[in-house]
């Protein structure tokens, strides 16, 4: 048998949009029209785009659960993107395909930091097959390295310094 709710008692509420208070708002002095240079970048299939709704503009826009993610273009029409984009579901991750308005897709900078390794790695490659001479890179990354011995010199006797006695001004 059902409970009668009292009046006025509030369920909780799990709506299409439920928790996105924060999520769809749009940062301080950063509200108004979107820029123009939004709609004029270049997408191409296999490129990494991040997904992140604008909430000022409702058409296109992913679910809550797709904000933030990262993923590859797989189709590329005229107002919007296909973006291929993992979900955990249970135990396995399902590899899921959303359309989103471009409003609300960004280039990705994830592999920014791979591609400027991979470029000093081929020219140090390059450097190394023309014959130059102490020519050494390795290719791996490496954790940072202690840094190097310094000697400080006690040519003048060092300073001793102490904090002032604690004074109310009372």
């Amino acid at each position: 048998k059902k409970k009668s709710r009292a009046r006025g008692e509030m369920v909780n509420s799990y709506g299409y949009r439920s928790g996105t208070r924060d999520m769809f708002s749009k940062n301080f002095r950063q509200h108004g029209m979107e820029h123009l240079s939004t709609y004029l970048v270049t997408y191409k299939v296999g490129e990494y785009v991040d997904v992140v709704a604008n909430g000022a503009i409702h058409k296109g826009m992913p679910h809550k659960y797709y904000h933030g993610k990262t993923g590859r273009v797989f189709n590329v029409t005229k107002r919007a993107i296909g973006v291929e984009v993992n979900k955990k579901v249970g135990g396995r991750i399902i590899r899921k395909r959303i359309h989103v308005r471009v409003e609300h897709v960004r280039k990705s900078k994830c592999r920014d930091d791979f591609l400027e390794r991979v470029k000093v790695a081929m020219a140090a490659r390059r450097a190394a097959k023309a014959g130059e001479k102490n020519v050494k890179y390795l290719a791996k990354r490496t954790p940072p390295q202690p840094k190097a011995e310094k000697v400080v010199s006690l040519k003048d006797a060092p300073v001793t310094i102490t904090p002032l006695k604690y004074d109310p001004m009372y």
